[in-house]
């Protein structure tokens, strides 16, 4: 129920979300989409490989079955200004897993390519996930991290205050 409530929706009127999922999510993922208000129009497939490039066949994943890969729903609302590179990349990544959450650093390139030069947001980002051109939130990061210098401006102008004075020595910003 957590995740259907969350207000996505305000989060733009016309653009595109990407949604990580395992086999057994997949349901909610897709409910998820249409809930707030995308079209699922296409997924990207993680293909989990070992440190030998073997596939991952451990018993930590999955209800039925291990699972080795994970999926990255795709999802379309409105009508984007900005065009969607189809075609330049494969729906299928094989990668290395690393720590638990820590997708292949390649998703970025594979978005970046499929959407270039627009703005993108990561919920529930760590400390790893945090990319130039990106707004990465979530409860596990070390302090504000703000790399457009736009969204630093607009940040700093809006909540330079005394009630959140205390976060400001700890942003860390890299341009």
């Amino acid at each position: 129920d957590e995740m259907r409530q969350l207000n996505i929706p305000v989060l733009q009127d016309d653009g595109y979300i990407f949604l990580w999922v395992t086999g057994r999510a997949m349901e909610l993922g897709r409910e998820c989409l249409t809930l707030w208000g995308y079209e699922r129009v296409g997924e990207l497939i993680w293909v989990k490989t070992n440190q030998l490039q073997r596939l991952i066949r451990t018993g930590r994943t999955g209800h039925w079955l291990n699972h080795g890969k994970e999926h990255c729903l795709i999802g379309l609302k409105g009508n984007p200004q900005v065009g969607f590179n189809r075609g330049i990349d494969c729906d299928v990544m094989v990668a290395e897993v690393r720590a638990t959450s820590h997708k292949p650093d390649e998703i970025y390139g594979v978005l970046e390519r499929l959407s270039p030069g627009t703005r993108k947001i990561e919920l529930f980002g760590r400390q790893h996930n945090c990319q130039p051109n990106w707004l990465t939130l979530g409860n596990q990061l070390d302090g504000i991290q703000l790399h457009d210098p736009d969204l630093q401006d607009r940040f700093y102008a809006k909540y330079h205050s005394s009630s959140i004075g205390s976060l400001l020595p700890s942003m860390q910003t890299s341009v």
